[in-house]
C-alpha cells in the first residue's frame, strides 16, 4: 500500500489479546488490537451498534466483541459478524522493525458530522 505512514510505537507496548486507543485531534479515536497470536488491527474505537467502546471489549481469535452489547466485530474487515449489520472503519497497519505504522490519510480522516 503506498502513502505516508505514522509510526505511533513499538508493538511491544501492547499486551497480546489487549488494545489501546490513539486519540487523533479532530478524527475518531482509534482502537488498536493486537491478538493472542501478535497479529495487529486499527479500527475507529466505536461500535456500529451503540457507539461502544471496542478496545474495552474482549478479544477471541481476529474478533472483538462489544462491551455494551456483546457484537462480534471482525478486526480484519470491521463488518459486524453473525446477525449483527454494521461496519467499522479499518485504518491499514504495518508492522516494521517491532514498530506499528498507520496509514497517515486513514487516521487522519475528519470525524463524520
Amino acid at each position: 500500500m503506498i502513502g505516508e505512514w505514522l509510526d505511533i510505537g513499538p508493538v511491544v507496548q501492547i499486551e497480546p489479546g489487549t488494545a489501546r486507543t490513539l486519540s487523533v485531534a479532530g478524527a475518531e479515536e482509534i482502537a488498536i488490537f493486537r491478538t493472542m497470536t501478535g497479529e495487529c488491527y486499527a479500527l475507529v474505537n466505536k461500535c456500529p451498534h451503540k457507539q461502544g467502546p471496542l478496545s474495552q471489549g474482549i478479544i477471541h481469535g481476529a474478533v472483538v466483541a462489544c462491551p455494551l452489547h456483546n457484537w462480534n466485530i471482525s478486526l480484519k474487515t470491521g463488518q459486524a459478524l453473525s446477525e449483527d449489520e454494521g461496519c467499522v472503519p479499518t485504518i491499514p497497519l504495518k508492522l516494521e522493525s517491532g514498530r506499528i505504522f498507520l496509514l497517515r490519510e486513514a487516521a487522519l480522516r475528519p470525524k463524520a458530522a
